[in-house]
């Protein structure tokens, strides 16, 4: 689904150079729900923006389902990432003053593809997510786990090859988080939906098929639930 080689990202700030991305090489299986580890500034969200086609690498490639987003202008990376990436994002994201339904429904809106059928979709998606007789409620009303609920619904709505998550239970307490990390493994194993999910909390990387450490800009360690001592690292951490 998702194959990244030799990716290299740096910025100018003026004269001075920084390499954020020093040459990353990944290789993510159609289903499979990856998390992404490492101090800040290590390159974990830097990578999660080049994925989702908002910026380029300046050396390598990125090859989704296929694709090969650097060969794409702007506007075809933009019609891309609408129709094969969904994001979920820390903060949510909802427009507030749109209902809960509305909310769900824009990317189909914004795509002219809000039918009679699409709409059932959303109602559908609504109800997977546990938001079932609250598609009518502003989005503003709702608790943060509900919030969180609704930008998941919302960015599965056009059925994405790929989810790409950046701390999405950074803002939640923990019950609420294990609900949203849960519900991301329904739809990862229900749907083969992949998942890259950026964060900071070891319990919820420990969701994961396989926690990716980032240090410095490179991939420093790879640890896999097929692993032995998988159990035994999540929990280590979470101790």
């Amino acid at each position: 689904m998702i194959q990244i080689e030799n990716v290299k990202k740096e910025f100018f700030q003026g004269q001075e150079r920084t390499e954020v991305l020093r040459g990353v090489d990944l290789t993510v299986e159609e289903g499979e729900f990856v998390a992404v580890m490492g101090p800040s500034g290590s390159g974990k969200s830097t990578l999660l923006q080049l994925l989702g086609g908002l910026d380029l690498p300046t050396d390598g490639e990125i090859l989704i389902d296929e694709h090969q987003l650097s060969e794409m202008n702007e506007k075809e990376r933009t019609i891309f990432r609408r129709k094969q990436i969904g994001f979920v994002f820390q903060n949510y994201q909802l427009l507030p003053t749109l209902t809960v339904e509305e909310n769900v429904a824009f990317p189909l809106h914004a795509d002219g593809r809000l039918t009679k059928e699409n709409q059932q979709t959303v109602v559908e998606l609504l109800e997977a997510v546990g938001l079932n007789g609250l598609g009518r409620k502003r989005a503003s009303l709702l608790s943060g786990g509900q919030q969180q609920r609704v930008a998941i619904a919302r960015a599965l709505v056009n059925q994405p090859s790929v989810l790409l998550a950046d701390e999405p239970t950074g803002n939640l307490d923990r019950h609420r988080a294990e609900d949203i990390l849960a519900l991301m493994c329904k739809f990862n194993r229900e749907s083969k939906q992949t998942i890259i999910m950026v964060t900071h909390d070891i319990f919820a990387a420990g969701f994961a098929d396989r926690i990716i450490l980032f240090k410095d800009g490179v991939i420093d360690q790879v640890i896999s639930r097929k692993d032995d001592d998988y159990a035994q690292y999540v929990a280590n951490f979470m101790a």
